[in-house]
């Protein structure tokens, strides 16, 4: 949710748009929500999976619309309706999240189904120039909230907001193996033979699970928006969340941030180890501490966050290579990308003490 002004591949006069049928879309728009034409989009930069665009109106108010990336899609990936229903239910919570505004699941509109939401103020603190913007004293705020939010969440209670049947209670891990390794043999480019050895060690050392919470399965400071003064404005990017182990969601955090006791491959190491943000340590002492919980297990579930990450990117790597991610300024550097993957598994490998 960058400022559409912001963001890439637009055009002012409704030339086409890839991934945008303007037509169609502002028709839907125009008769299933308060979004009156003419529509200016543009293809938000900075996307990994599913594409995002900004919306303006005619009054100038701003939206965000997501859809699935152009192209096939792997099996039970890309589900706009799960993300739109959970921010919805989620509306009333004390986890920030955007304003819904339409959901379309008919395909003649505008091939796949997409979501409509406000636009938020605030930021997304994506990359290090971002980040160097910041007080260290905003940067430390920003440590702690996402931690408070990140706790906010897994107190939610499932059944109250209407998610009890979105996902089984139990075998999130196991269920989490089978899917990423399912979709690591769908997209995979080359082979890489310790994914599997990891996998396994993952199976057979599971620790015992904490009761089951709303698992966000993404959760991480560029998938924030953020106040410019710390609080978390918005959580956003929901379409790994499910109901499972709140430990993987920390495991996850922790996977993304650097500092210098355990620098980790890609995602946000450069942001992160500015004066002011915490350490890992100190980020997990605040969750254990707020939770109630131990942290006997994070290291399990920072491999495991380790290796999913790795699945995940490789499917991101192969859709870049097909061209279904749509035309950004932003680029990613696509052979920088691709040999994070394998560290990933290495550092996954490390955590769980086997011979890379």
């Amino acid at each position: 949710m960058t400022d559409p002004q912001q963001a890439s591949g637009a055009d002012p006069q409704g030339a086409p748009i890839q991934g945008i049928d303007i037509a169609r879309v502002t028709d839907w728009l125009a008769a299933q929500t308060p979004i009156r034409g003419p529509l200016a989009f543009r293809l938000i930069a900075g996307g990994r999976s599913n594409m995002t665009f900004g919306v303006t109106d005619a009054d100038g108010q701003r939206f965000v619309l997501r859809r699935p990336p152009l192209g096939k899609l792997l099996p039970s990936a890309h589900d706009m309706a799960r993300e739109h229903r959970l921010m919805a239910a989620l509306a009333d919570s004390a986890v920030p999240v955007p304003e819904m505004v339409g959901l379309c699941q008919d395909p003649t509109v505008n091939e796949r189904d997409f979501y409509v939401m406000r636009h938020l103020d605030g930021i997304v603190v994506r990359d290090v120039e971002i980040a160097r913007g910041l007080t260290e004293p905003v940067r430390r705020q920003m440590s702690l909230e996402l931690i408070h939010t990140l706790c906010a969440l897994h107190r939610v209670d499932i059944d109250a907001v209407g998610l009890g049947n979105l996902a089984k209670r139990e075998g999130y891990i196991d269920r989490q193996l089978k899917r990423w390794s399912s979709q690591w043999e769908q997209s995979k480019t080359r082979e890489i033979p310790l994914i599997d050895k990891v996998r396994d060690a993952l199976r057979s050392r599971m620790p015992t699970p904490l009761p089951t919470t709303i698992a966000h399965g993404d959760y991480r400071l560029s998938n924030c928006m953020m106040d410019p003064a710390g609080p978390v404005a918005g959580v956003l990017d929901w379409e790994l969340c499910t109901l499972g182990e709140p430990m993987a969601d920390l495991g996850g955090l922790l996977s993304y941030w650097h500092d210098p006791s355990d620098p980790s491959p890609g995602g946000d190491p450069l942001t992160t180890s500015l004066p002011g943000f915490l350490s890992q340590e100190e980020l997990g002492g605040l969750y254990a501490e707020e939770m109630g919980v131990a942290l006997a297990t994070v290291d399990y579930y920072r491999a495991f966050a380790q290796w999913r990450l790795a699945c995940i990117g490789e499917g991101v790597y192969a859709r870049y290579l097909g061209g279904q991610q749509g035309s950004q300024d932003e680029e990613i550097d696509l052979e920088t990308y691709k040999a994070v993957i394998p560290r990933r598994v290495e550092r996954a490998a490390r955590l769980l003490g086997l011979a890379a």
